[in-house]
């Protein structure tokens, strides 16, 4: 019985949500991870789990010394399945609807200065098929702020050079048009003509995804991951940077150059504007900028 719900849940949350495959398996296993906890404990039944229950759950996940946030997650998607469950009229009462953990202050977002971008794409020249790729990734998820997922789902008939939009389809299948600038463009049909067709004649492979490995198939989120660490190694930077981090980056620039919130929310893909307010934060140079312009006592 507990599996026909576990299972119905994963469906509506593809189906009604629309979540992705990862965050979908993320929600099943902090279930099965609770499952795990009942059976333990000799209490496995998951319709007649009261708030007490709840209680010593998130007391067990504290003794074992989780994170915070991994916590939270799992409080979460077990608030989000008796939820369901709730709505359903399987159960009467949500157990989890009453757990609230605090949560811990907001870190600012990493992100690079104007120069430090420059050394990243100085660190990406080269003439080679994959050095062309390096670019014009490197230029798109700097020029767009896109995630991961969205670019590595790119294809080709998604970007417009005539327009300079790029189609993304992000999460929840929320769909948006990103302007893209000349520096991404170029950057582009140079990796078109003398990057992947090479590529992909090379290894006989037809597919419309735009980025590739040097295999000519479609390039996975850890081969991006794994481009941007190279050319870190490539510049003079020691960061560690992650496809995020440029989208940290994008987006900051976006408001230290006097973008308003709204644009860059939407430009996100943000459904939510206070998930874009962390972005409010600016670089030093920037505030003292202001202050010595702006202030009458500077």
């Amino acid at each position: 019985m507990t599996d026909k719900w576990v299972t119905l849940f994963e469906d509506y949350l593809t189906n009604e949500r629309h979540y992705s495959p990862l965050t979908n398996q993320a929600y099943t296993e902090d279930i099965r991870d609770f499952q795990h906890f009942l059976n333990e404990t000799g209490e496995a039944d998951f319709l007649t789990v009261s708030l007490s229950d709840a209680r010593i759950y998130l007391s067990y996940l504290t003794d074992k010394e989780y994170a915070r946030a991994s916590i939270s997650r799992k409080i979460s998607s077990l608030r989000a399945f008796y939820q369901f469950l709730l709505n359903n009229d399987i159960i009467s009462d949500n157990p989890f609807s009453y757990l609230h953990i605090k949560k811990k202050g907001r870190r600012l977002p990493s992100f690079f200065y104007e120069k430090e971008m420059t050394a990243l794409f100085e660190a990406a020249e080269g003439t080679k098929p994959l050095d062309h790729r390096n670019q014009a990734l490197l230029e798109l998820l700097y020029g767009t702020g896109i995630r991961v997922s969205e670019c590595q789902g790119i294809k080709l008939e998604d970007v417009d050079f005539t327009m300079g939009m790029l189609f993304v389809k992000g999460k929840g299948n929320r769909e948006r048009y990103i302007p893209f600038g000349h520096y991404a463009s170029e950057a582009m049909k140079v990796y078109l003509s003398e990057g992947r067709d090479i590529l992909m004649k090379k290894y006989n492979k037809d597919h419309s995804y735009l980025f590739i490995n040097h295999h000519g198939d479609q390039i996975t989120q850890n081969g991006i991951q794994f481009v941007l660490t190279e050319l870190i190694k490539k510049s003079s930077l020691t960061n560690n940077i992650s496809p995020h981090m440029l989208r940290h980056t994008f987006a900051t620039h976006l408001l230290n150059n006097g973008a308003d919130i709204r644009t860059v929310q939407e430009l996100l893909g943000h459904k939510s504007l206070s998930s874009t307010q962390v972005y409010t934060h600016v670089t030093t140079e920037h505030l003292q900028k202001n202050y010595n312009t702006y202030h009458p006592r500077a």
